[in-house]
């Protein structure tokens, strides 16, 4: 199976804030940063295409036109609870340094752990993967999520995850289809 993962485009949200699972809409930029993705993805056929049930990945997948998308709640970023939608700054900076510290183990008050968001990650992966022998899926979706991804498909610890810059409206291939899966990031 081969897996092609996308972020979403950049969004209608101030710098600074915290919005995770917020349903935010698509930024002043889309159609641009749309049809750049279609460009980079026009020479791939995909078998299926997933989305995550956010508004931000929905809209991509309408409008990248690759075909009939199926939406995934497993595929939606980290649930940051209280947090969400508030400024970065306002949060207690002691709690929020003890988060950073480990957020593979802790959640924002009423959210979720890295952790958690990584095993949602790695349950629909093995789900796909057993699904979809010699396959081409195309999976519209998160920061987080992609991240998570990575960490596990290269059996890497979480305390690592923000090594991987993830853009918006990037494009990460993972290739399954040898024992050790291939990586590929697709700029151009």
């Amino acid at each position: 199976m081969k897996l092609t993962l996308v972020r979403h485009t950049s969004l209608q949200i101030s710098p600074g804030i915290c919005y995770g699972q917020s349903d935010i809409d698509v930024g002043a930029s889309f159609l641009d940063e749309a049809n750049h993705l279609k460009r980079k993805l026009a020479h791939a056929k995909f078998d299926a295409i997933y989305t995550s049930p956010l508004q931000r990945c929905l809209k991509l997948a309408a409008m990248l036109d690759l075909g009939e998308s199926v939406e995934d709640a497993r595929l939606m970023e980290l649930n940051f609870g209280d947090w969400e939608t508030r400024a970065w700054d306002d949060i207690p900076r002691d709690i929020f340094d003890a988060w950073a510290h480990d957020y593979a183990n802790l959640a924002p008050p009423n959210g979720e752990t890295f952790s958690q968001l990584q095993q949602r990650a790695i349950h629909i992966l093995e789900e796909l993967k057993l699904e979809n022998t010699g396959k081409h899926i195309l999976i519209v979706t998160h920061g987080g999520l992609i991240r998570a991804l990575l960490a596990h498909v290269l059996n890497m610890e979480l305390k690592g995850l923000f090594r991987f810059n993830i853009d918006y409206a990037s494009v990460t291939e993972l290739d399954f289809s040898e024992k050790i899966p291939k990586i590929n990031r697709v700029n151009f």
